[in-house]
């Protein structure tokens, strides 16, 4: 008999970043990271384990992936089956709602729902923990998208230490996120080859793992306090910091494009005008601004006004990882 299991992640956005592997092979980061796991993008996969396939298929978006693209899925179905003592092949289908490779952290919520489709349909019935101890193996950021709003990935020093938790899973506070998709294409830079390039030549990254555990201790207390302008003060920061050290490695490099920095300009006139926000992007060049609710209408006329309503795209705090 084959079972198939669908299941939902959604993606995360980080407000303190780690940005940097300890161990590539673990997927254990440098340093401590947190994020807000947002509603507007996700990922739906469904797993099921044939006994009649002589290799796993996996298709993402109705697209066939060739053995190179499926390495690293594959490489987590391997983990699912040494658990299960299950060595059976697998059918894997996955749908993103999530403009893939542009910053927009797809792969977070791809390898958190075939965490959750996966050991599910290999008869496993793991723990959050273990789940998110999963997640990791397929993409860092994947751990925290395992759970519901603010979330806190611990760097560890194994791979049993090294997993997410939530700080906030049932958000109350009326904060949002204002995505602007500037750019939905791949990036030419990905984030595993920019995180090796920053910890191995920016002069500056010593210091970095000393700027995420101080924003990491502040924003903390922030955000239970419902502190908006400290846990804005603080992600836009760590943001432009996390950036420098891309400005700084050997060979420099930038996700940044022109409409970036205008819509940077755009987010400080705003806050200039009186309209609280602050903005943060990952390794593309699409914008993420943290507002609250109640100014989301000025925040998106602006942005329609200058880059039409498709590219604009209001979240807000989203679910952790379900099946369907």
């Amino acid at each position: 008999m084959t079972t198939a299991v669908t299941a939902r992640a959604h993606t995360n956005i980080a407000l303190v970043k780690y940005w940097g592997k300890a161990d590539a092979t673990l997927m254990l980061p440098q340093t401590s990271s947190l994020s807000l796991t947002l509603d507007q993008f996700y990922t739906d996969t469904t797993v099921a384990f044939d006994p009649t396939l002589t290799a796993d298929q996996v298709t993402v978006n109705q697209v066939r992936l060739d053995e190179h693209a499926s390495r690293k899925v594959r490489h987590v179905l391997d983990l699912v089956r040494t658990q299960a003592d299950r060595p059976t092949f697998a059918r894997v289908s996955s749908t993103n709602h999530v403009p893939m490779a542009a910053g927009l952290a797809s792969s977070a919520s791809a390898f958190a729902a075939l965490a959750g489709a996966a050991s599910r349909a290999a008869g496993l019935d793991l723990s959050s923990r273990d789940l998110s101890r999963l997640a990791r193996r397929g993409s860092g950021s994947a751990t925290r998208s395992i759970f519901g709003g603010f979330v806190e990935w611990h760097a560890g020093h194994d791979d049993a230490s090294s997993y997410a938790e939530p700080l906030v899973e049932s958000v109350t506070w009326p904060v949002a996120m204002v995505a602007l998709v500037l750019d939905a294409h791949r990036k030419k830079v990905s984030s595993r080859q920019g995180m090796q390039t920053s910890v191995a030549t920016s002069p500056y990254y010593p210091a970095w793992k000393q700027v995420v555990a101080h924003d990491l201790a502040a924003i903390k207390p922030a955000i239970l306090d419902q502190d908006f302008t400290t846990v804005g003060e603080i992600l836009e920061t760590n943001a432009m910091r996390m950036h420098a050290l891309t400005l700084s490695a050997d060979p420099a490099y930038s996700y940044f494009n022109g409409a970036t920095l205008q819509a940077m300009q755009t987010v400080r006139d705003l806050r200039a005008a009186g309209v609280a926000c602050y903005y943060t992007l990952d390794a593309g060049p699409n914008l993420k601004i943290f507002c609250q609710v109640a100014d989301l209408p000025a925040i998106t006329a602006r942005f329609r006004q200058d880059l039409g309503a498709e590219q604009v795209i209001v979240a807000h705090p989203g679910p952790g990882l379900s099946w369907r």
